[in-house]
């Protein structure tokens, strides 16, 4: 499973056609919108660390239990297409976490503004 199918798979569940869907091809909407800080709150409160999720796209990680190694955030990145320097990490970082709050919004996730924007 790619890593952005990892993402969508922790936040909507392992079986749900979220976690089955491209980067590039939204799956339906599920019946309810999953309220995407509810979960990644809950995730994140379990960890024993103050994450910054709604910020970090590394902390975001850390909270779903998946790795967030440079090196693993260059591959979501091709996954989604950057286009920029990936040496450059922090702007790679923000535009990931910018997408992947995309993605979930556009999959049936319900993402605060505030994380959107």
């Amino acid at each position: 499973m790619s890593i952005f199918g990892k993402i969508m798979g922790a936040i909507f569940g392992t079986g749900s056609a979220q976690a089955q869907a491209s980067p590039s091809t939204p799956a339906p909407a599920p019946m309810e919108p999953v309220d995407v800080a509810a979960v990644v709150d809950k995730a994140a409160a379990s960890k024993g660390e103050k994450l910054a999720w709604r910020t970090s796209i590394v902390d975001l990680m850390k909270a779903l239990d998946l790795d967030s190694s440079l090196t693993a955030r260059k591959e979501l990145a091709k996954e989604l297409k950057y286009t920029g320097d990936m040496n450059d990490s922090a702007k790679m970082n923000i535009w990931l976490h910018k997408q992947i709050m995309e993605k979930l919004a556009a999959n049936g996730g319900k993402v605060p503004a505030d994380i959107k924007d």
